[in-house]
């Protein structure tokens, strides 16, 4: 029986190496036709591959001993705390700040809902009335209100708001 044997070099592990053990049977053993040969190589081929990606992104990596000596962006320059351009990194900070905006979003439109509007257009509601509805929403309602106002979007008395101790503070959302 033919058996094919994958050694991997234990201190190089991208080296692959396939070897036939023939048990001293003659080495023509007609697997040219053999798919399972191709697929072995195809195989091999991919691990290949894998392992040269790898390591050119292991190079980059400063938390693994091989990282070579990478340009580091100082604060000011371009692309300073930013992640790579096209890595799933970049993708979730946008899915993130999307969603996020979302519920910044919707919290206003509740504002006007249960809020009491003015006649320069700006909406009033205290914030226990603010909280009792929203909470079923989502329980982010503080963390919310600080993105909102950060935004320009609302305006409230003080740093922080607390459930019982703030239920008074008018929530103005500016128009």
């Amino acid at each position: 029986m033919q058996e094919v044997v994958l050694e991997v070099d234990v201190p190089h592990l991208c080296t692959l190496r396939p070897t036939m053990e023939t048990g001293g049977r003659s080495t023509d053993t007609g697997l040219a036709d053999d798919p399972t040969v191709s697929s072995v190589k195809e195989l091999k081929d991919g691990w290949q591959k894998w392992c040269k990606d790898h390591h050119e992104y292991q190079k980059h990596n400063p938390f693994s001993g091989r990282s070579q000596a990478t340009l580091h962006l100082m604060k000011g320059q371009e692309g300073y705390g930013r992640p790579p351009e096209g890595s799933k990194t970049e993708q979730r900070g946008f899915d993130a700040h999307s969603h996020i905006s979302r519920e910044v979003q919707e919290l206003c439109d509740i504002i006007r809902d249960v809020g009491l509007r003015r006649e320069d257009g700006s909406v009033l509601v205290e914030f226990g009335r603010l909280f009792e509805r929203y909470v079923t929403i989502s329980n982010k309602v503080v963390g919310i209100l600080l993105r909102a106002r950060r935004q320009g979007l609302i305006h409230f008395q003080g740093e922080m708001l607390w459930q019982g101790r703030d239920d008074r503070v008018i929530i103005t959302l500016l128009p």
